[in-house]
């Protein structure tokens, strides 16, 4: 998420909050008996169902998800580029570098393939089933949140069953109905809160995070597999445009052409500079004759 969802989240949080100190009686809302039933019942479930590792590994997924850590397409078509055009003027086996400095796993992957000489159906099995394993790995995490999001509710309804039944225990007592009857409601409250605020939330986040990151390891895919068929960058340009939105495909030509630029005066500086100091040379050898 980005700075502007985080906002929204937080003002959104406060106006929740704020609705019920309108009702006069926002302590009646605090339920330390009604919210240790459903957590409780909501963490045996969870322990129940998935081991341990697999609940750690599903919230570090979640909070991943949450971070700003991935790249954006044009970031990733931007390098591609560069990476083309790197692998014409200086070969290939230059891109080990690249691959070394490489924020992605993925993308290094991909250039260390490159680098070995893969042949593209090689290549495009090793990334994609890469890919494959990613996808399961991000269905099971976003499968978890959505098991918590599907008990919660249920174990809210155990919070109102065990406030229903202290009522009928205490029938005649008032002091012991006006102590079960706010675990029998804010039970339901917090299963239903926690259900819909916040674990199916994450689920959606997770699927879409994953959507977004597959989406880029095709991309990073198709330009490596282009660059190991030494595809015209201009070529490569155009197909992985594909991949942009309209506004993101703009400029991507100058872009190009300003990053072969800067490989061509690479390539050309030290040639430039030699010959200037052989014409020293020459110079200082007719003086002396």
């Amino acid at each position: 998420m980005n700075r502007k969802n985080y906002i929204g989240v937080a003002v959104s949080l406060i106006i929740f909050m704020c609705s019920f100190l309108l009702t006069g009686a926002a302590g009646a809302y605090f339920n330390l008996a009604a919210f240790l039933v459903v957590v409780s019942g909501l963490t045996a479930a969870m322990l129940i169902s998935y081991p341990v590792k697999h609940v750690k590994n599903a919230f570090r997924v979640a909070r991943n998800a949450y971070s700003n850590g991935q790249s954006t397409a044009e970031e990733i078509v931007n390098t591609l580029l560069d990476l083309s055009v790197k692998s014409k003027v200086d070969g290939v086996l230059s891109l080990e570098r690249s691959a070394n400095k490489a924020t992605s796993s993925f993308m290094k992957n991909g250039l260390i393939l490159l680098v070995d000489n893969y042949k593209e159906e090689e290549i495009r099995e090793c990334l994609n089933a890469e890919m494959a394993f990613f996808n399961l790995r991000r269905q099971q995490s976003e499968r978890f949140f959505l098991t918590l999001a599907r008990t919660a509710p249920a174990f809210g309804v155990a919070g109102s069953v065990i406030g229903l039944i202290g009522l009928l225990m205490g029938i005649n007592d008032t002091a012991v109905i006006l102590k079960n009857i706010p675990v029998a409601f804010i039970s339901t409250l917090y299963g239903l809160v926690l259900s819909h605020l916040i674990f199916s939330p994450i689920a959606e986040n997770i699927n879409f995070s994953t959507r977004a990151e597959l989406l880029n390891q095709k991309l990073v895919m198709e330009g490596i597999v282009a660059i190991s068929k030494e595809q015209n960058s201009y070529k490569l340009e155009r197909k992985l445009a594909s991949f942009l939105t309209p506004s993101e495909r703009e400029g991507k030509t100058e872009t190009l052409r300003r990053i072969t630029r800067k490989y061509v005066q690479k390539k050309t500086q030290p040639v430039e500079l030699a010959d200037m100091a052989q014409g020293g040379v020459m110079e200082k050898a007719t003086e002396a004759a």
